[in-house]
């Protein structure tokens, strides 16, 4: 199969490529480096049979290119993981979010509209639900959805966008995966994780670990959880690139899938500090800080309805083995990709 995959230098999109040329596929990468590494797309082609992988540097606003892309590469479905994701970031230049994120996804509809590309698995995010209420924990996907920040708003438009498109072109088919906090990296340690600035916590625990951070905070120790630290839930790159695939095979026409990916359980800041601690074998000091405004005690999604329709299951559910796999990747590249 053809496919396009969109903010492929990134993290979890170059996961998506390595997987999709593992299993056969002929991958078309499209990124403008604002987030994503031009290491990781050599990484992918010294992997790739030859002719399995193309890259293009652009932006998805640059509707020509894409549509061209899109045509030259006789392009069957396209993964689409190009997006801002900074929370703090989204609050501050709202503007900014809704132009790359929003008005980047439009660009790609419209250049799928006009060369007739079907099928798109898009990126969502646990962010278009906002601050669920306690009692809705484990997150099901008919929790609704009021984000409570830009970025999370971004993504919701998009959904509603592709919802629009596909009740007007019965052909089109699509999947919004809304996942949760995503960690660890490639098992054989080809290519990992490398955010700048770095905003997730086990990347933190790593980087002070290996003394790239003098400390790290924890914000907020005082939630109704049995350590008082926040409980999220972390799914590995590796399950959830495997989601997107399985939703891929699965799009018929006329599909419209909303799928949470996660493990279905949470760990808590401390155990996460706790973990990477007993991996990596540093002993790296934590300061306590005080509560980050939005920050629930408690998210974790139910998966059942993909388990159910797809037959995808998380297969790390452990953390450390998780955290091991990252550890893999940040201990062999402390300055994580050097271009």
């Amino acid at each position: 199969m053809n496919v396009l995959v969109t903010g492929g230098a990134g993290y979890i999109g170059s996961h998506a490529c390595l997987r999709l040329l593992n299993d056969g596929h002929a991958v078309s990468v499209l990124d403008n480096f604002v987030n994503g590494h031009q290491q990781a797309i050599d990484v992918l082609q010294g992997l790739a049979e030859p002719g399995r992988l193309t890259f293009c540097e652009g932006d998805l606003r640059e509707r020509d290119k894409v549509a061209a892309l899109l045509e030259d590469r006789s392009i069957e479905v396209v993964m689409h993981f190009a997006a801002l994701a900074e929370v703090g970031q989204s609050m501050g230049d709202p503007l900014l979010y809704h132009d790359n994120n929003f008005v980047g996804s439009l660009s790609l509809l419209q250049a799928m509209d006009r060369v007739g590309v079907r099928r798109l698995v898009f990126s969502s995010t646990c962010a278009t639900y906002g601050e669920p209420d306690q009692t809705q924990i484990p997150i099901r996907e008919t929790c609704p959805q009021r984000p409570i920040n830009p970025y999370g708003a971004s993504k919701l438009h998009v959904e509603r966008l592709l919802a629009d498109y596909a009740g007007s072109v019965p052909e089109f088919a699509y999947a919004a995966l809304r996942y949760f906090n995503v960690a660890g990296s490639d098992p054989e340690g080809r290519i990992g994780e490398d955010h700048r600035p770095e905003s997730h916590l086990i990347p933190i625990c790593l980087q002070a670990a290996l003394g790239k951070r003098d400390r790290m905070s924890i914000f907020g120790t005082d939630y109704p959880t049995p350590d008082g630290t926040c409980i999220r839930d972390y799914v590995h790159v590796v399950d959830l690139v495997d989601a997107h695939v399985h939703a891929m095979h699965a799009l018929e026409p006329g599909d419209q899938r909303h799928y949470n990916i996660g493990i279905g359980k949470g760990h808590s800041v401390r155990e996460c500090i706790d973990t990477a601690r007993e991996v990596t074998g540093v002993d790296f000091e934590v300061v306590e800080a005080p509560r980050r405004p939005g920050d629930p005690p408690t998210l974790f999604a139910c998966c059942d309805r993909i388990q159910e329709e797809l037959g995808w299951t998380a297969r790390y559910t452990d953390l450390t083995e998780t955290v091991s796999t990252a550890w893999n990747w940040f201990s062999a590249h402390p300055n994580g990709y050097e271009d």
